[in-house]
């Protein structure tokens, strides 16, 4: 697993040992950057300069992603301890930490943030933890009144209305759709 694109392509990024953490494979990773950049909806102004949330963040690759093409921060959640040492790890890595905020939480549990304009959550398959996570985040102050969310499930699993659906796209295992938040903070 390595950074795709920007200030640190080809950084290779450590992942914790067993199938607890499903890092988004590189390919999903050009892909969907590739959609946000590109999209009629997206465009550099979402990336460069973000406030950029990765929830369920595992190794962080998406975060890292972002900052990598310019985002100005991320802050990471993620509960799991062996994903939490990976994620450290890969974020000295890329000499970020400057750039990075790491809390040891569950996102469908978080504490009051501050509002982030690109949200990534990439939730453990078929346990519903994505519009559960969408309504913590909105109601501690996360998202950004018109915040794009992105999504990843499993392939199979319904996707939840979230927000304004954008985009919708199947890359193996994986769903990925992408959603403007339609709710109001608070």
């Amino acid at each position: 697993m390595r950074i795709v694109a920007g200030t640190w392509r080809g950084r290779l990024l450590t992942s914790p040992p067993g199938l607890g953490t499903r890092p988004t494979a590189d390919r999903v990773r050009q892909a969907l950057f590739d959609m946000l950049l590109h999209a009629p909806w997206g465009g550099r102004a979402l990336l460069e300069a973000a406030r950029v949330l990765d929830a369920f963040a595992g190794t962080g690759a998406l975060g890292l992603e972002a900052l990598s093409r310019g985002a100005a921060h991320v802050t990471f959640m993620e509960r799991e301890k062996a994903a939490l040492g990976a994620l450290r790890e890969n974020i000295a890595r890329c000499k970020a930490t400057d750039q990075a905020t790491v809390l040891a939480t569950d996102a469908t549990q978080p504490p009051p943030g501050k509002a982030c304009s690109l949200i990534f959550l990439d939730p453990p398959y078929g346990q519903d933890l994505g519009p559960r996570a969408v309504t913590a985040l909105r109601r501690t102050g996360w998202l950004a009144s018109d915040a794009i969310i992105v999504l990843e499930t499993g392939r199979e699993e319904a996707a939840p209305e979230i927000g304004e659906l954008l985009a919708s796209r199947s890359h193996g295992a994986a769903q990925v759709t992408v959603w403007r938040n339609a709710a109001r903070p608070g």
